[in-house]
């Protein structure tokens, strides 16, 4: 999927500014974000520091938005049928997560989303944040640093730990 993308942004913008933009759109994909980003980038040859920023601001492009409107937009959808079951659904489910988060708050939301695994990273700590319905300033620097927590564990990961020394 992310080599489709990249693809298909390179043809619009050229090789090297595509690259760039399609890494960025790849680390806003829920899911996917940067952990999928970073070692793509390095595949299409960028270099760590280039990987790593595109990752991390394409990575919290939508965070503000999931924090200033998910609220409204979950209010929205559990008055509309099926919706309302899928939203308890992931409200459940964000619950569930933010037990581990809610001694904590700050730094144990920035610790969950630094951890890079399946069901953690910048979508679910936004998530987690509206749920609990956390300060959306501090849900932001707190998401905002794990993001660049779980960057630099990613990038050190898929570039070697040479990085550090060069």
């Amino acid at each position: 999927m992310g080599n489709n993308i990249i693809s298909w942004i390179t043809g619009i913008f050229g090789e090297k500014i595509g690259e760039i933009i399609g890494s960025m759109f790849v680390a806003m994909l829920p899911v996917i974000e940067l952990r999928g980003a970073i070692p793509i980038a390095r595949v299409l040859g960028l270099n760590s520091q280039t990987a790593f920023l595109c990752a991390i601001i394409g990575n919290m492009l939508p965070i503000p938005f999931i924090l200033i409107f998910l609220e409204s937009i979950f209010n929205f959808l559990k008055k509309r049928g099926k919706f309302g079951n899928l939203i308890k659904k992931l409200e459940d489910r964000a619950m569930a997560k933010s037990e581990k988060v809610l001694k904590y708050q700050f730094w144990g939301l920035a610790l969950f989303v630094a951890i890079p695994l399946p069901g953690t990273g910048g979508w679910t700590g936004a998530l987690i944040a509206s749920v609990m319905k956390m300060n959306k300033k501090d849900a932001f620097l707190s998401v905002m640093i794990g993001i660049i927590g779980a960057g630099i564990v990613v990038t050190l990961v898929t570039y070697g730990i040479g990085i550090i020394i060069r």
